[in-house]
């Protein structure tokens, strides 16, 4: 039964980890139209923030859903893979790794 556990928290890590990619992708995207990138960041801004918020639960959540909107409404920020390094944050410095 632990194993099986095991297993499963393994999957959820690996699935927050290739949508956290593609939406890392997604922003950076913008970053690559010039004057049109700038301007869907005012759309993609909060819809990352929302997302980040149910991708990550508690504290992390909160924190990194505020500085992924704030990342991604400043102009030229979207070379940043916030996702990527929530996710690196959560499964290897955070307290809290084991809330998923």
């Amino acid at each position: 039964m632990q194993e099986l556990n095991v297993i499963e928290d393994s999957n959820k890590r690996i699935s927050k980890l290739i949508i956290g990619l593609i939406l890392d992708g997604i922003g950076m995207v913008s970053f690559s139209i010039p004057l049109l990138g700038e301007f869907s960041d005012v759309i993609w801004a909060p819809i990352a923030a929302i997302i980040m918020s149910r991708m990550y639960k508690g504290r992390v959540g909160k924190v990194a859903s505020v500085l992924t909107f704030i990342e991604e409404i400043i102009p030229f920020t979207d070379i940043i893979p916030s996702f990527t390094l929530t996710w690196i944050y959560t499964y290897f410095f955070s307290s809290e790794r084991m809330k998923i």
